[in-house]
């Protein structure tokens, strides 16, 4: 099998480019299935959720498709010269969001007002209806993340988690990685993670809001990771 193992760090970055280059050589053809999931990981010496944030930074470059049940294929490149853009990589913004919003939670817990509380506590009975009546969390839960920034009194923090949400929205694997790893399943437990945030900011805990902010991002990041699995 033509695969060599993967030593450096940023390993999902090197894989990809790896198995890039062999369907860019022809190593591949387009509609061929890739070897499983676990047979892959061992042929390039990673493991298997490293392999899994490769597959979704491919997707991105249009070069596999990820069928839910069945396996991997392979798709015809559009440019031979296309590489993954890691600003698009919706697994890179979850861990840009963990190291910032557990941060600007704590703040948060210090600087909100009791406007700023109910403010947020507004988004949380949105995501909480929007769970209930099996809609889409996505902007009340956009809300509630901006709305925590907001109750830190610095704009500029707004304007990064804006920036972030509009990043992870706007990647085009977002959705698709969302709904094959069973994220959308995860949405009643977020329901949790968001009341423990906004009980340690009614409690102006800063040490607690950062912690449940951790929390939930990691949650968020380990579900969209191993939530699936090829074989």
């Amino acid at each position: 099998m033509p695969f060599q193992a993967i030593e450096s760090q940023r390993l999902y970055q090197q894989v990809a480019e790896q198995i890039g280059a062999l369907i860019r050589r022809g190593e591949f053809a387009p509609g061929d299935r890739l070897p499983p999931e676990r047979d892959l990981a061992r042929s390039l010496g990673v493991s298997r959720p490293v392999l899994r944030e490769a597959m979704v930074a491919l997707e991105i470059a249009g070069l596999v498709e990820v069928r839910t049940g069945s396996g991997i294929y392979v798709q015809p490149p559009h440019d031979s010269t296309a590489a993954p853009d890691p600003t698009q990589n919706p697994l890179d913004l979850i861990r840009a969001r963990r190291m910032v919003e557990g941060e600007i939670a704590a703040a948060a817990a210090e600087n909100a007002t009791e406007e700023d509380l109910s403010g947020i506590a507004e988004a949380m009975a949105m995501i909480e209806a929007a769970v209930a009546d099996g809609r889409d969390t996505l902007q009340s839960d956009r809300l509630f993340h901006v709305r925590i920034a907001a109750a830190t009194g610095n704009p500029v923090l707004v304007s990064v988690i804006e920036e972030l949400w509009a990043r992870m929205m706007a990647a085009p694997v977002f959705g698709t990685l969302r709904r094959r790893t069973g994220l959308t399943d995860y949405e009643p437990s977020m329901v949790t993670d968001h009341s423990r945030i906004l009980d340690a900011l009614r409690r102006h805990d800063p040490v607690a809001a950062r912690d449940a902010m951790h929390a939930h991002l990691a949650q968020v990041e380990e579900v969209m990771l191993c939530g699936e699995s090829n074989g």
